[in-house]
């Protein structure tokens, strides 16, 4: 087995797992929220992930192949999550009030954020390269290598999302 020298402990240990929770929770949490849009839904696929590594029991190679597998391990949860039948047919009962309940803002008071939303409304195919983009701070070779897809294709699907949100953007503030 390789000494790993990115861990601040042993794979496994409590601090590693912390080191985990500091590095990777919040990352994890938005690349799924942008797949469920609820926060309390992306909160349990991201304990999901983190269970699943906790079991895990082979080191990672490197500090680069632990991301990976944690991306890819949380966008797989997430399209599983948001296809099973119980998350198609359930029935939010307030969305504004939950969402304004979960980010811990007064009911009455919902946070607009037009861009958050327009990335939100995009097919999934360009919502997930969109995110690990800008959000995320990956490279077209990075996010190519996570989503299994050539960096061409990765660049073709964010120069489209690009397209789409510039629509989406400019029809609503004509409306307006």
């Amino acid at each position: 087995m390789k000494e790993l020298t990115y861990f601040p402990s042993e794979f496994g240990s409590d601090e590693y797992i912390k080191y985990v929770l500091d590095t990777y929770s919040d990352m994890l949490l938005k690349l799924c929220y942008t797949y469920t849009k609820s926060t309390a839904d992306a909160e349990d696929l991201v304990s999901d992930v983190l269970m699943s590594l906790i079991k895990r029991e082979i080191p990672f190679e490197s500090a680069e192949h632990e991301k990976a597998w944690l991306l890819r391990l949380a966008i797989n949860r997430s399209k599983n999550f948001v296809k099973s039948g119980w998350f198609r047919h359930r029935i939010s009962l307030d969305l504004d009030e939950n969402r304004a309940q979960a980010e811990e803002i007064p009911a009455n008071e919902t946070v607009e954020n037009p861009v958050l939303e327009a990335v939100l409304s995009l097919p999934e195919k360009y919502r997930t390269p969109i995110h690990m983009f800008y959000y995320g701070g990956y490279s077209l070779k990075e996010i190519g290598k996570i989503l299994g897809k050539k960096e061409a294709t990765v660049g073709t699907l964010i120069a489209r999302a690009r397209k789409l949100l510039k629509d989406v953007m400019f029809d609503d503030e004509a409306a307006e």
